[in-house]
C-alpha cells in the first residue's frame, strides 16, 4: 500500500511539473513572439570558447592568467567589429579622458591601424610629430627597432608615449617616397591649443581649429572677437582651415557649425538602439554676420571636422575647398564599465541635414584643389639663374672690393603665402571673389 501511495505521489509531482513546464515554454514563446529580436544564448559557439580557453590554459608555453585571456578575448571580439571600437583598460580610459581637455603626454599624432601598420590619421598642430614632419597619410613601419606588424594599436602607442623628453625613432613609408623615411621625435607634453586665429590681409581673417575640444565653441568665439577687434569692428571674410584636424567631441563640432548657421538642422544619428538617435539644431545667434566663409579641408581631416564642413555644404554657407575628407561617419560611446575601465562602441552612424552618410566617402569639395609647393632657385632675386651663381665664374676686372655679404648677414625675407601655404592663398582668392560679388 505504501508502495502504491509512493508511486501516485511521484506521478503526481511528476504530472505537475510537466505542467509546469509545458506553461513555463508556453509563456517563453510568447515573449519571443513579443519579442523576436530576442537574443539566445549560442551554446556551442560558447562550448567553443570554453574549450579553447581550457586548452590554452592547460597547454601553452607559459603560464597566462585568466584576467589576461579573457581581457585579450574582449579585445579580439571588439576588433572585429569596426577599427573605432575598442576596450579601454583603466590607463587607456585615463588618457581618453585627459585628452579632450586638451593636455596629454606623447608625439601628437592621431593614429589608426591599416593592413597591420600604424596609420598617421593627422599629426596635431604645434607638436613634437609635426615639428618633425610627419605627416598624414604616412604608415608607420618601425617603433625604434622593433616592427609594428604584429602588434595591437594599443601597443604602439604605449611604446609611442614614454616618458617626457626621451626620443624615439620612427620608421616610415610615405606615398611618393622610394624608401623608408626615419624620422627622430623628442616626446612631450602635448598642450592642444584647439583654436588659432590671424589676419591675413585687412578684413579677411583666418582661423584654424587642430582639433574638436570641449570647450572649442567657446574658443572660437573668443578667436572670432579679436580678429573683429583688429579689423575694427568687421569681417569681410574668414578662411576656416579644419585641414588634419582628427575630430573630437560631437557637441563641439556642432557648436562651431551653430557659430556660423542660424537655423536648420546641423547633424543628426542613427542607430540601433533608441538612446542613439539624435538630432542638433542650429540657434539664431552667429558670429559672423553673414561674412563670406571658406573651408579648407583635406585627407587628414575626419570625424568632428567632417560634421562642420558636410553641414556648411548643405546649407550653402561656405564653400569648400581642398581634397576629399577621411571618411569616418560612424559615432562612439564611451560606456564605463567597472574597475576604471570602459567600452569604446561605435553605436552609431551620423548624416549631414540633407541625409548622406559620409561613412567610408567622406566630403567631396566644391573646389578640388590639390597642395602643391612651389619653390624659386637659391641666390637669384628674381628665380632665375645669374653669371655670377656659377661655380668658378670671371670676375669682372674692376677691382672693386668684394663684398663680404653672407647669408649669415643676411635676414631670411618672409616668403609670400603662395609659397608658403598654396591653398591658403587660393582660398583667400576665392574668399576675395565671394566678398566682391557679395557687396555689389
Amino acid at each position: 500500500m505504501k508502495s502504491n501511495t509512493r508511486t501516485l505521489l511521484v506521478l503526481i509531482i511528476g504530472l505537475t511539473l510537466g505542467i509546469m513546464l509545458a506553461i513555463g515554454q508556453g509563456v517563453l514563446a510568447e515573449k519571443e513572439k513579443e519579442q523576436p529580436g530576442a537574443a539566445q544564448l549560442p551554446l556551442n559557439e560558447l562550448r567553443t570558447f570554453t574549450e579553447i580557453f581550457a586548452r590554452i590554459k592547460k597547454d601553452y608555453v607559459e603560464p597566462v592568467s585568466d584576467k589576461e585571456l579573457l581581457e585579450n578575448a574582449i579585445r579580439g571580439m571588439l576588433s572585429g567589429l569596426d577599427p573605432h571600437s575598442s576596450y579601454l583598460d583603466p590607463d587607456s580610459f585615463k588618457d581618453l579622458q585627459v585628452g579632450t581637455t586638451g593636455e596629454f603626454g606623447g608625439l601628437g599624432i592621431e593614429v589608426g591601424m591599416e593592413d597591420g601598420f600604424v596609420k598617421v590619421i593627422s599629426p596635431i598642430d604645434d607638436t613634437p610629430a609635426q615639428r618633425a614632419g610627419v605627416e598624414a597619410g604616412d604608415l608607420v613601419i618601425r617603433l625604434d627597432e622593433k616592427p609594428v606588424k604584429g602588434m595591437t594599436l594599443r601597443d604602439a602607442v604605449k611604446i609611442m608615449r614614454g616618458k617626457v623628453g626621451t626620443d624615439i625613432t620612427l620608421t616610415i613609408i610615405r606615398e611618393g617616397e622610394e624608401r623608408p623615411l626615419k624620422i627622430t621625435i623628442t616626446r612631450d607634453i602635448i598642450k592642444v591649443k584647439s583654436v588659432r586665429q590671424r589676419s591675413l590681409e585687412d578684413g579677411f581673417g583666418y582661423l584654424r581649429i587642430s582639433q574638436f575640444q570641449s570647450h572649442t565653441g567657446e574658443n572660437l568665439a573668443e578667436a572670432i572677437d579679436k580678429l573683429k577687434e583688429e579689423s575694427g569692428g568687421s569681417l569681410k571674410g574668414v578662411i576656416l582651415d579644419l585641414r588634419n584636424n582628427p575630430g573630437g567631441v560631437l557637441n563641439a563640432a556642432v557648436d562651431v557649425t551653430d557659430a556660423f548657421i542660424d537655423d536648420g538642422l546641423i547633424v543628426y544619428t542613427k542607430g540601433r538602439i533608441r538612446d542613439s538617435e539624435l538630432k542638433f539644431n542650429a540657434t539664431p545667434r552667429t558670429l559672423l554676420d553673414g561674412a563670406p566663409l571658406v573651408v579648407l579641408v583635406n585627407g587628414g581631416y575626419a570625424s568632428a571636422s567632417e560634421i562642420v564642413a558636410g553641414a556648411l555644404q548643405d546649407h550653402k554657407r561656405a564653400i569648400i575647398v581642398g581634397t576629399r575628407t577621411f571618411g569616418k561617419g560612424s559615432v562612439q560611446t564611451i560606456l564605463p564599465l567597472n574597475n576604471n575601465t570602459a567600452l569604446k562602441l561605435t553605436t552609431a552612424r551620423y548624416y549631414t541635414p540633407s541625409g548622406r552618410s559620409i561613412q567610408a566617402e567622406g566630403i567631396k569639395p566644391d573646389i578640388v584643389l590639390e597642395p602643391v609647393k612651389i619653390t624659386t632657385l637659391e641666390h637669384a632675386e628674381d628665380g632665375r639663374l645669374k653669371e655670377a651663381d656659377l661655380t668658378g665664374h670671371l670676375e669682372n676686372g674692376n677691382n672693386k672690393e668684394k663684398k663680404t655679404d653672407t647669408k649669415a648677414d643676411k635676414k631670411a625675407p618672409e616668403l609670400p603665402l603662395a609659397q608658403t601655404d598654396y591653398q591658403l592663398y587660393e582660398a583667400l582668392n576665392i574668399l576675395k571673389g565671394l566678398q566682391i560679388l557679395q557687396s555689389r
